[in-house]
C-alpha cells in the first residue's frame, strides 16, 4: 500500500498530505454513487477524505467507511459548514455527523467567507440579478467564533477555513481566538498563489488545494507532460507531487480505481522541476470563476479579496 506523506497542523494533529475529494455533482444519483468510489479509495490506501455538507456526499461516505471495516482512528475526515448555515453552526455540524454516522470529524471548515440567505432545502437562493443572495449578518467574525466553540464539544479535532484570501484572513485573525489550522483554496500550476501560500506558512496555517490537478488544461501542458516522461509517471502524479513539495495538502477527486491509486503514488521532484511547474502560474482560476455579474457564488471579487 502506498505511503502517503503526513503534515502536522498547528495544533499538533497529523493529516495525510493527499486526501480524496468528495464533490461529485448536484444530482442525487451522482451523490449516492459516490459510496462506491469512496470505498475503492479507502481500499486503495486513502485515509483522508474531504467532503462538505453542501456536496450531498456525507451519507455516502459514512456508508463507505462502515463497509470498509477500517477503524475510525485510522481515518481523517473533513467536512464543511455551508454558506447558508451561519446562524446554526452547532446544528449543522450535528447534521453532518449524523449523515456520516460518526461521533466527530477531524477537520471542520468554514466553506466560504461570505454568508448566503438560508432557505430550507435550497442552498442556492437567487437574488434579483440571478446571483446567490448574500446576507451581511451574522458577520464572518461571529460565525468563526461559533466554530471555535465546537472545539470544546469533542465533535471536531481541528477547525479551518476555505476560499479565504489574505484580506479575509487578516480580518479574521484580528479577533480569532483560534488560528485556522487549514485554508483550503483553489490551487494548481496555473493558480500557484505564491503570496497566499507564503502568508499562510508564516501564520502556521496549512494550505489545502482543491481542483489541485487543474483538469485537462494543466495536465496536457507540455512542461507537465515532459516531466511525467522524465519520472515515468502520469501527469497528474507530477502535479500532485508539486503540491506536496510546496508543503500543500491536495484533495483530488477521482472515481476511477486505478487513478485513485496513481494519485497516492507520487515521485520526488527535483528542485529545478518544482520551479519549472511553479513558473507556469497564470493567476487563472479554472473552477471558482466570476459569473456574468462579476460575482463568485454571490460574492464580489472585492469581498472575497481575490482582486
Amino acid at each position: 500500500m502506498p505511503s502517503i506523506p503526513i503534515f502536522t497542523l498547528n495544533n499538533g494533529i497529523k493529516i495525510p498530505a493527499i486526501g480524496l475529494g468528495g464533490w461529485t455533482g448536484l444530482e442525487p444519483k451522482e451523490q449516492e454513487a459516490a459510496r462506491g468510489w469512496f470505498l475503492t479509495g479507502l481500499q486503495a490506501g486513502y485515509r483522508h477524505v474531504d467532503v462538505a455538507h453542501i456536496y450531498g456526499t456525507e451519507e455516502s461516505l459514512g456508508k463507505a467507511i462502515k463497509e470498509s471495516g477500517l477503524p475510525r482512528v485510522e481515518l481523517f475526515i473533513t467536512t464543511k459548514l455551508p454558506w447558508s448555515h451561519h446562524s446554526r453552526v452547532a446544528q449543522s455540524l450535528q447534521n453532518s455527523l449524523t449523515n456520516l454516522g460518526l461521533d466527530y470529524v477531524d477537520l471542520y471548515l468554514l466553506h466560504w467567507p461570505h454568508r448566503v440567505a438560508y432557505e430550507e432545502g435550497n442552498y442556492l437562493p437567487k437574488g434579483p440579478d440571478g446571483s446567490l443572495r448574500v446576507v451581511e449578518s451574522p458577520s464572518m467574525i461571529e460565525v468563526w467564533a461559533d466554530i471555535e466553540k465546537l472545539l470544546d464539544t469533542g465533535k471536531v479535532r481541528a477547525i479551518g477555513v476555505s476560499n479565504f484570501s489574505i484580506k479575509n484572513l487578516d480580518i479574521l485573525l484580528k479577533s480569532a481566538r483560534v488560528v485556522p489550522a487549514v485554508n483550503q483554496v483553489e490551487m494548481h500550476p496555473y493558480l500557484a498563489q505564491p503570496e497566499l501560500l507564503e502568508y499562510c506558512k508564516n501564520k502556521d496555517i496549512l494550505v489545502a488545494a482543491y481542483t489541485p490537478t487543474g483538469y485537462k488544461d494543466v495536465l496536457t501542458n507540455p512542461t507537465i507532460v515532459e516531466l511525467a516522461g522524465k519520472y515515468g509517471v502520469a501527469p497528474v502524479q507530477v502535479v500532485l507531487a508539486w503540491h506536496v513539495a510546496r508543503g500543500v495538502m491536495a484533495v483530488p477527486k477521482s472515481s476511477n480505481k486505478e487513478r485513485q491509486k496513481q494519485n497516492i503514488t507520487l515521485p520526488t521532484l527535483e528542485p529545478s522541476d518544482i520551479a519549472k511547474i511553479t513558473a507556469l502560474d497564470r493567476g487563472e482560476r479554472l473552477f471558482s470563476k466570476p459569473d456574468e455579474n462579476g460575482k463568485v457564488y454571490g460574492a464580489t471579487m472585492e469581498v472575497l479579496g481575490w482582486m
